[in-house]
Parts: C-alpha cells; structure tokens; sequence
C-alpha cells in the first residue's frame, strides 16, 4: 500500500480514533500509515480478562506493547514473561508470539508495529465500533482471519494459550 505524507501535526484525543471490535477486543487507531509516512501504527487497544490471540508471528512487522493497565503473559519463541503497568514488551518480526490478559481485570495498551500496516488488518478482521466499549465477544470467522493474515503477512501458527 502507498503511503502519503502526513500534512501535518495531529492530536488525538482520549476516545478518538477510528476504532474496531477486533476479535472481542476494542482496537482505536491513533496513527495510521497514511499519517506516518508508513512509518508505523499505532492502536490501543482494551482486552477482555482472558483473551488470548492465536499463536502467530508478523512476517514483517515488529509488534510493541506499552502496557496502561491491566497485566498479560506474553510468550515469544521460547520465553514466557508477564508484564504490567508501566511496561514495555518488544516482539520482533519473524518471532512467534502471542499473550494471555489476566484474569482481574481488562488489558489496556498501545501497540505499535512498524512498519505501519497493521491498522488494515484490525479492519479487514474486525467492525466499526461506535460505541467505545468492549463488546461481547462472538464467535471468530476462522475463514476471515485466516484469509486477512495471510494477506497481510501474518503466519497464524497455533490456538492461542490457556490460562
């Protein structure tokens, strides 16, 4: 995808952002590759307690987590690590990866990969999402997911883990 120059500064206030029910998650777009130069994306993102993503790895994309609140266990190649407010967590592309949010209480985080990309995956797999909340999770189009990974250059390698 052809990216554009940023015109210019942008602010982004609390609740603004394209967002998304991706995956029984809320996903808001703060930075797009349009505005980075596809530079990067940036998305925060509110996980429900216990959601767990599919074992997967970015085939070009390095995934960042800068953690707000909330705690997850991460597990990338062979190391299994939590972390929680405060934290930053680095997934370097290539490497398979996913998380597990705790159990308490919703994981709430920005996420940056780089380069940007990945906002058109949260919108080809997810909805528009009006209304700022976490929605009841329904069931997950494998199908749809498979076929946007893919396009996308994401590996989907394995069921996500169990608490």
């Amino acid at each position: 995808m052809a990216e554009t120059p940023s015109t210019g500064p942008i602010l982004r206030r609390s609740g603004e952002g394209e967002a998304f029910w991706f995956l029984g998650n809320l996903a808001t777009i703060k930075a797009a590759g349009t505005e980075t130069r596809g530079a990067l994306t940036l998305v925060e993102f509110l996980n429900p307690p216990g959601f767990a993503p599919p074992l997967h790895r970015h085939l070009d994309e390095d995934e960042m987590f800068y953690i707000l609140a909330g705690s997850a266990e991460f597990h990338c190649d062979d190391e299994v690590f939590t972390a929680g407010p405060g934290d930053f967590v680095l997934l370097p592309a290539q490497m398979p990866h996913t998380f597990l949010v705790g159990a308490g209480e919703p994981l709430r985080a920005l996420q940056l990969t780089t380069p940007s990309g990945f906002e058109g995956f949260a919108a080809a797999v997810g909805e528009p999402a009006p209304e700022r909340r976490l929605p009841d999770p329904g069931p997950v189009d494998v199908g749809l997911l498979q076929a946007a990974a893919a396009r996308h250059r994401i590996e989907l390698l394995g069921p996500p883990p169990r608490p």
